[in-house]
């Protein structure tokens, strides 16, 4: 990790547990999921092997395979090798955040398209109806500031 010109080691370090904590808490996954996110959005060189990572964020090669390969398989990192040499290495992909954005906001049509789909059962009970309603809002008020916000 070059130091030069920018934080120390121990900054990253507390960083990449703070991305880990959020990754835990707002997503569910694993904190060593969210430590190999942060650290790989943070390293230098950009391109790390899986014992560079280990070594980095302190896990096990067995616990970070599993997560590894998990977050190859959503496509967040890539998995390559460097012309000449065996080691694999892992690198955050350029365009992971848009792919994560792209993943809640279909996830939030298809609910929408769900809830639509309970509000033509026909509902008696008025309060019933509010409830699901309440999710349309909602996904309709984010789908309108994300347009707002892709317009300027």
């Amino acid at each position: 990790m070059s130091t030069q010109d920018g934080p120390d080691r121990d900054q990253v370090l507390e960083w990449v547990e703070r991305v880990a904590a959020f990754v835990s808490a707002e997503w569910g996954l694993a904190p060593i999921t969210g430590r190999v996110l942060g650290w790989l959005m943070a390293c230098d060189p950009p391109a790390q092997t899986a014992s560079d990572i280990a070594d980095a964020i302190g896990a096990s090669r067995a616990s970070l395979t599993t997560n590894m390969h998990l977050l190859t398989s959503i496509k967040l990192i890539r998995r390559f090798r460097k012309p000449g040499e065996r080691n694999v290495y892992y690198q955050i992909e350029d365009d992971a955040w848009s792919k994560v954005i792209r993943q809640k906001l279909a996830a939030f049509t298809a609910f929408d398209e769900l809830a639509a789909e309970g509000l033509r059962l026909g509902w008696t009970d008025e309060a019933q109806t509010r409830r699901i309603e309440s999710a349309r809002t909602a996904i309709a008020g984010l789908a309108k500031v994300l347009d707002q916000a892709s317009s300027d």
